[in-house]
């Protein structure tokens, strides 16, 4: 979590009362209620001692354990909560929209956070899950803010294999704490949408999005021009052994 938004939520009057959505790996310290699909015994997987100084405010008793994205309402009133907290879940989640949605309903203002568009496209993210592929393994959505709306674009898997919309790791150490997250703060409602992606996908939008932010160095450029041709020639060398092997007589049992 961002520190001055950390700073923000321990500044709340202590008669505000405060809900943490999805915050079973990282509790909020100061928050009132969590609501969470995991059991409260084995919060803070992540995070053993959440966010912000102890003890915890909330309880066993105040620990809601909840598959969030049901089609259910969550078991608050309406306006029940003063804020909401959602910090690195909507991006993991099969729904977030209708999770944004009953933030809404159920608290009065609320502070979101995911990981920005650079950072989703880290490439070998060194953080948990780096491998081969852009990004945390774990993650369903890239989040973008447009005009107050959070977007949320499925993360295909033909995203990993072009090299053209990639943050290298080099580029990665460039980019400050701030960059890396996108944090909104909202008021009444959070409005949020899914863009649809089916029958294209926006890599040009994603490969500006990283030219606008690097300069890459010839020897990257190269890189990134073999990669883009690799999968191709792959296919190529590969579509005659596949056909040899097709015409190649096979043997009677």
């Amino acid at each position: 979590m961002l520190p001055e938004s950390l700073d923000r939520l321990l500044a709340l009057p202590d008669s505000a009362k405060v809900l943490d959505v999805g915050g079973w790996a990282a509790p909020l310290n100061r928050a009132d209620w969590v609501i969470d699909q995991m059991p409260f015994e084995t919060r803070g997987a992540m995070i053993p001692t959440g966010f912000g100084p102890p003890p915890e405010r909330f309880s066993k008793d105040t620990y809601v354990q909840w598959d969030i994205c049901d089609r259910d309402p969550w078991p608050f009133e309406d306006d029940f909560f003063d804020i909401a907290v959602c910090t690195f879940t909507l991006e993991d989640i099969r729904d977030p929209v209708g999770v944004c949605r009953e933030m809404s309903r159920v608290a009065k203002t609320g502070y979101v956070e995911v990981p920005s568009l650079l950072d989703e496209l880290i490439w070998q993210n060194p953080e948990l899950s780096g491998g081969p592929w852009v990004g945390h393994a774990h993650h369903r959505w890239l989040c973008t803010l447009e005009e107050d709306e959070l977007v949320f674009l499925s993360k295909f898997h033909s995203l990993h294999r072009d090299p053209r919309v990639r943050v290298s790791p080099r580029w990665a150490r460039e980019l400050s704490l701030r960059e890396r997250m996108l944090a909104v703060w909202w008021e009444d409602e959070l409005v949020a949408r899914e863009r649809p992606a089916i029958d294209s996908y926006p890599f040009d939008e994603l490969q500006r999005a990283v030219a606008e932010r690097f300069d890459p160095s010839p020897a990257e450029l190269r890189a990134r021009a073999l990669g883009a041709r690799l999968p191709g020639l792959a296919t190529r060398v590969a579509r005659p052994l596949r056909r040899a092997a097709a015409a190649r007589p096979r043997r009677q049992p």
